[in-house]
C-alpha cells in the first residue's frame, strides 16, 4: 500500500509503489497476468530504496526516525511479543500514557517491557503527549523495573522520544530528579537490561529508560543529547539550521556504533521499517532473543560489573602534549 506522506527524498520509491498498485488493480479488473512485470517493478523499487537509504544525510535520518508510519513500542509489542499485560500508574500522581510498561513473553521467555508511547493519530498522540514523558512516567518505569527485579525478569526498554516534557508542571514535580534517579537505579538493577532505540532517542527523556547491559539501535534511528532543532537554536540562534546541527551532532546509528555507544545496529528492511513493519519486527525479535540469551547466561555479579565498565568508558578521550613541528 502506498505511503501518502512520503518524504521528499522518498519520491522515487513512492512513484514505483504507485505504478505497482496501478498494475495490480489493472490485473484484477482485466483478468490478465502481469505478475512478471510487477515483480520486476518490486525488485527495482527495492534497489532504488537501498540506494536512497544508503545515502541519507543526518537530517534525513532524523526525518525517517520521525516518520509517522514508523512502528513504535506498541506496534513492536503486538508483532514480536505474546501475552502482554499492561501495568499502570506511579502510585504518586497519575498514569502517564507516554510511558508503557507491562509483562510479556519473547519466544516463551517472560520479560518486562518498558517503552515510550507516542500514540497513533492526533487524538491518541495528545493523550500520550507525543511520547514526551512527565516525571510520573519515569517513576512508573522505575517502579516496574523494581518489580521485574523482584520476579527476576529481564527488562526490555524501547526508546522513542524527542525528550522529557519541559513544562512547568513537570518541573514542579521533579522531572530532572526522576530521570537522575532512574539512571542511578537502573545501573545497579540485578536483572539483564536491553535498551533499543526505535526512532528518536533525544535528551534526558531517552536516558530516563536508557541504561542497560546492551544498547541496540534500528538502522534509521538516532540518539543525541538534544534534538537538531534545539541544538540549532542554541548554537546557531536559528532552528532553520537544523540540518547543519544534525551533521555536527553525529547522531546516526553508524556514528553511535563507531563511538561505542551502541552495541549493535539492527538493519531495517530495504523499504524501511515504516513500509515493511512486519519484517522489521521479525529482525528486532531475532536480535533481542540472541542478546537476551547471552545476558541470561552471564552471572549477575559479572553482568553488573560489565554494565558499570560499559558506562565508565563512555565519553573517554585521549590527551597529551601537542607535537612540536
Amino acid at each position: 500500500m502506498s505511503t501518502p506522506d512520503a518524504l521528499d527524498f522518498e519520491r522515487p520509491i513512492q512513484d514505483l509503489e504507485q505504478k505497482i498498485e496501478e498494475l495490480e488493480q489493472f490485473q484484477i479488473s482485466k483478468g490478465v497476468d502481469l505478475s512478471e512485470t510487477i515483480q520486476q517493478l518490486r525488485d527495482e523499487q527495492r534497489r532504488v530504496a537501498r540506494a536512497v537509504y544508503a545515502n541519507l544525510t543526518p537530517w534525513q535520518e532524523v526525518l525517517v526516525a520521525r516518520h509517522r508510519n514508523r512502528p513504535s513500542t506498541v506496534d513492536y509489542v503486538a508483532m514480536a511479543f505474546t501475552d502482554f499485560i499492561e501495568l499502570h500508574g506511579d502510585r504518586r500522581f497519575r498514569d502517564d500514557l507516554a510511558v508503557m510498561c507491562g509483562f510479556a513473553r519473547l519466544d516463551g521467555q517472560r520479560v518486562m517491557i518498558i517503552g515510550h508511547r507516542k500514540g497513533k493519530g492526533t487524538r491518541e498522540s495528545v493523550r500520550c503527549n507525543w511520547g514526551l514523558a512527565h516525571p510520573e512516567g519515569y517513576r512508573k518505569a522505575i517502579q516496574k523495573a523494581f518489580l521485574a527485579e523482584r520476579f527476576r525478569l529481564p527488562i526490555l526498554m524501547f526508546i522513542d522520544t524527542a525528550g522529557a516534557y519541559p513544562g512547568v508542571g513537570a518541573e514542579e514535580r521533579g522531572v530532572a530528579q526522576s530521570i537522575a534517579e532512574n539512571i542511578a537505579d537502573l545501573s545497579t538493577l540485578r536483572v539483564p537490561i536491553i535498551c533499543t532505540i526505535l526512532g528518536e532517542g533525544a535528551s534526558g527523556g531517552a536516558l530516563g529508560i536508557g541504561v542497560g547491559d546492551r544498547v541496540l539501535m534500528l538502522q534509521h534511528a538516532y540518539f543525541s543529547v538534544i534534538t537538531p532543532e534545539g541544538c540549532a537554536a542554541i548554537l546557531f540562534r536559528s532552528s532553520e539550521k537544523k540540518a547543519q546541527a544534525a551533521a555536527a551532532l553525529r547522531l546516526g546509528s553508524r556514528d553511535m556504533l563507531e563511538l561505542g555507544i551502541a552495541d549493535e545496529v539492527i538493519p531495517e528492511p530495504a523499504l524501511g521499517a515504516h513500509r515493511e513493519p512486519m519484517e522489521a519486527a521479525a529482525r528486532l525479535k531475532d536480535i533481542l532473543a540472541r542478546h537476551l540469551a547471552e545476558l541470561l547466561a552471564t552471572p549477575i555479579d559479572e553482568l553488573l560489573e560489565q554494565r558499570y565498565q560499559k558506562y565508565r568508558r563512555l565519553g573517554t578521550f585521549l590527551s597529551g602534549e601537542p607535537e612540536t613541528p
